[in-house]
C-alpha cells in the first residue's frame, strides 16, 4: 500500500495529531505482514512531533526486522530524514531499556 502524505496531511508534517492519523493508517497493514509505502513528495516541512507518532511508536508495537522490510519512506527531504534518523535511533534505545529486566 502506497500512501501520499501530502494528500493526507499537506505540506506541513508538524503535529502529534496528523503523526497518529498516518499511524492509526499504516500499523493495521503492518501489523498484518503488508507493506507500506510512506510518500513524502511535495511535502516541505516534518518535525519531531509527528514522526515521533507516525513512525516512532511503531518500535513499541513492531519488531524492528519486520518494520524494516515492511516500512518503506520515500521522497523524504534531507532534514526529514535526519529526523526520522533520530526518532528511529530513540525508539531503539527505548526499546532496548525496556526488554533489560
Amino acid at each position: 500500500m502506497k500512501y501520499n502524505i501530502r494528500d493526507l496531511i499537506g505540506e506541513n508534517c508538524i503535529t502529534i495529531q496528523d503523526g497518529q492519523k498516518i499511524y492509526d493508517l499504516i500499523y493495521p497493514e503492518l501489523l498484518s505482514d503488508r507493506s507500506v509505502e510512506l510518500n513524502f513528495i511535495g511535502v516541505k516541512r516534518i518535525l519531531a512531533p509527528f514522526l515521533n507518532f507516525a513512525i516512532g511508536q511503531l518500535y513499541k508495537d513492531l519488531q524492528p526486522e519486520d518494520l524494516n522490510r515492511l516500512l518503506k519512506v520515500s521522497n523524504m527531504n534531507s532534514i526529514g530524514m535526519q529526523g526520522l534518523k533520530i526518532v528511529t535511533e530513540n525508539m531503539r534505545r527505548y526499546r532496548a531499556r525496556s526488554s533489560v529486566p
